[in-house]
């Protein structure tokens, strides 16, 4: 079923101690296999849309794909737009039925920041759609050593509490892609800081792929209740396909549903969703 209150569910995520995976999709195939193994196993899914496949997929398209999948089926699903960068592009979102949007100002200045997740969260409110925001800095393609990018506690509560976002998304030490030089050594100092700041706002980690089973089975613990899946499971969807026997295209796709199936149930048991 489409989630309509997205808070809601995180925050059950949040005081249960546990957190729901945020899968991105970029086609039908792999939206439809990432609905039906949440309904197999009973659980919540995230199905988010990232703006930077827009090239791939057509917002209009997602959303006609995912509202379609999440009322086909009776496990809770949130259709999410994730790194939305421009007001105008999560504005579409809403308009379209998405239930939750992420609009990423991060690399803004504080006060940018504040008033373009402000502007956001105002149009929302109409809709009762979740607005998740990002302050602090999630690197890229490399481990994130640097403590300075890692979100301040006191920041954070400011942030929320000027912008109004629904959940927020914190830098702990995770880098989107794939690390080039192993498994990161998150803060959870700097977490415990940050959910203890904000015990009402749900806390989200982007960057989870190959971050390490141990490490996100400790956040899903210790605060954060949902975490992004994006690399992980299209990295083992292409080595599937790769596999030389397979002999055409209906193989192919078959091999890559059954990796991202895989990925997925995966990570429900190291997130420890329920």
């Amino acid at each position: 079923m489409l989630v309509k209150n997205a808070k809601e569910l995180l925050m059950k995520a949040k005081d249960g101690h546990y957190a729901i995976p945020s899968c991105n999709f970029v086609d039908l195939d792999s939206a439809r296999v990432l609905c039906s193994t949440a309904e197999e196993l009973h659980l919540p899914l995230i199905l988010s849309f990232a703006e930077v496949h827009k090239t791939v997929l057509s917002i209009e398209e997602a959303a006609l794909i995912g509202k379609y999948l999440a009322e086909r089926y009776d496990t809770p699903i949130i259709l999410h737009l994730d790194h939305g960068m421009e007001e105008e592009y999560c504005v579409r979102a809403i308009d379209l039925g998405f239930t939750s949007v992420m609009i990423d100002a991060s690399m803004k200045d504080f006060e940018g920041n504040v008033t373009t997740t402000k502007n956001v969260v105002k149009y929302a409110r109409q809709f009762g759609v979740q607005v998740e925001a990002e302050i602090g800095h999630v690197g890229s393609n490399a481990l994130a050593s640097d403590t300075s990018l890692y979100t301040e506690p006191e920041e954070a509560a400011r942030f929320v509490a000027e912008s109004g976002c629904d959940s927020l998304a914190v830098s702990i030490g995770t880098s989107h892609g794939v690390y080039k030089t192993g498994t990161p050594s998150l803060s959870f100092d700097a977490l415990h800081g940050i959910a203890a700041a904000l015990p009402d706002t749900p806390l989200v980690l982007h960057g989870g792929s190959g971050t390490g089973d141990e490490n996100l089975s400790r956040c899903a613990k210790e605060g954060i209740a949902k975490v992004n899946i994006f690399t992980d499971l299209y990295v083992a969807a292409l080595a599937a396909i790769q596999d030389p026997k397979i002999k055409d295209y209906l193989e192919m796709k078959s091999a890559n549903n059954a990796a991202i199936k895989a990925v997925q149930m995966h990570y429900y048991k190291v997130f420890g969703t329920k």
